[in-house]
């Protein structure tokens, strides 16, 4: 069902094509011909496709989302060295009641007139550190997108739409991403209101083979936990420099709550299960030799990298904790392996 990553490397050197120009602040449109003319109709929820939308069947069994709406009013934030916009947009989060801001970026595939009638591959890309008001991934000198859109011309990557939400509430406690009871229900934010959002404004795949998390740090965390706590939901993260168990001061009280959030227990109950491609997941760790945590992550891939839990470990050398850094690393080889194992874009026949 995957395809070759090469085959999406002609279509890269296109440019953007229905994209504002401008400065920030611009209204910004990821609107093509194709997806305004076959959208499901009049906008409801994010999320909630209008009567009679269906996934649509691209070449090779893919099963496209068109965009369900409503729209969301995008503005530009960064352009990015060839010309794609990174958008924001604020998310009012119909399940989780949150309300926060969401970057976006499309690359140039996306546009590309043989890809009117496919999805895209959703990568949610999180923070270290409180990861509010903004995501730092949303600038342009960490270079995330950039280097997406020349991997993906290498076809060392699949061109990744990158979604940047905001990882706390406020910059006071970690959420773990979690509905930790009390609390703002971030693990609904991240898990369901996010994904909604992007399925509202942006072609998708109908299965997890078209949804994976990338985190550094406390966004590392998040992305791996909610990778094993929704394995029928999304396929792959990368995890770099990531803690293994919940440590938000919030749990307390609440360690039943606690423990149903802790990667090293889904991973332990999920590695216990049949392999199979309904439930695989493949989580790509990653942290730099001048940081702390290495052992750990031996160790939780050692126990729990069994049956549908699939790991790999790219050590970055001279690497430190940051972001650049894990950039790197992705580089080096994490972003071609969940590339590998998840959905690219179908061109038309």
């Amino acid at each position: 069902m995957k395809r070759p990553l090469k085959a999406l490397v002609a279509a890269a050197a296109l440019g953007s094509l229905a994209l504002a120009t401008g400065c920030s602040g611009e209204p910004v449109s990821f609107d093509t011909p194709r997806a305004q003319n076959q959208s499901a109709g009049p906008a409801g929820d994010e999320g909630k496709a209008a009567a009679g939308a269906r996934p649509r069947e691209a070449a090779g069994g893919a099963r496209t989302l068109m965009p369900t709406g409503p729209k969301a009013e995008f503005t530009a934030a960064n352009t990015v060295d060839d010309g794609t916009k990174i958008a924001v947009a604020t998310l009012k989060g119909r399940k989780s009641g949150f309300t926060g801001k969401v970057w976006v970026w499309a690359p140039q595939q996306y546009f590309d007139p043989q890809y009117a009638n496919s999805g895209f591959p959703v990568l949610i890309a999180l923070p270290g550190g409180n990861g509010y008001p903004k995501n730092y991934w949303m600038g342009t000198d960490l270079k995330l997108q950039s280097s997406i859109s020349k991997w993906s011309r290498e076809g060392k990557s699949l061109p990744f739409i990158v979604v940047m939400p905001v990882l706390n509430p406020d910059d006071k406690y970690y959420y773990d991403g979690s509905d930790i009871p009390g609390q703002q229900k971030m693990g609904t934010w991240m898990t369901e209101d996010v994904p909604d959002f992007v399925r509202a404004n942006f072609r998708t795949f109908a299965s997890r083979d078209g949804w994976a998390f990338m985190g550094s740090s406390s966004g590392a965390f998040v992305g791996l936990k909610s990778v094993l706590q929704h394995p029928d939901r999304f396929k792959a993260v990368i995890a770099s420099g990531p803690d293994t168990v919940p440590d938000s001061p919030l749990w307390s009280g609440h360690e039943a709550e606690r423990q149903a959030n802790n990667p090293e227990k889904l991973a332990e109950a999920l590695s216990k299960q049949p392999a199979g491609p309904a439930r695989d997941v493949y989580l790509a760790f990653q942290i730099g030799t001048n940081e702390s945590g290495l052992g750990n992550l031996r160790s939780f891939m050692k126990k729990y990298g069994k049956g549908p839990v699939k790991t790999r470990l790219e050590v970055i050398r001279d690497g430190d904790h940051n972001a650049r850094t894990y950039v790197k690393g992705m580089e080096d080889g994490s972003i071609q392996w969940i590339s590998e194992h998840m959905q690219a874009p179908v061109p038309s026949s």
